[in-house]
């Protein structure tokens, strides 16, 4: 085994990885998780809000 080879090796191990990743992404049960941390931001704002909103009372 040869230099080249390990670099085939290489590249077809990062592809197989690169598709896994992009599999385990746009996976169905991978769906509800990524929409709950997309509205992390906002859950933010709104308790930001809550607490601003008690100490002005």
């Amino acid at each position: 085994m040869d230099v080249n080879d390990l670099r085939a090796l290489s590249t077809v191990l990062a592809f197989t990885a690169f598709i896994g990743i992009v599999w385990w992404a746009w996976h169905r049960k991978s769906q509800k998780g990524f929409e709950e941390a997309a509205r992390l931001p906002f859950a933010d704002d709104e308790q930001h809000d809550r607490t601003l909103g008690s100490r002005r009372e």
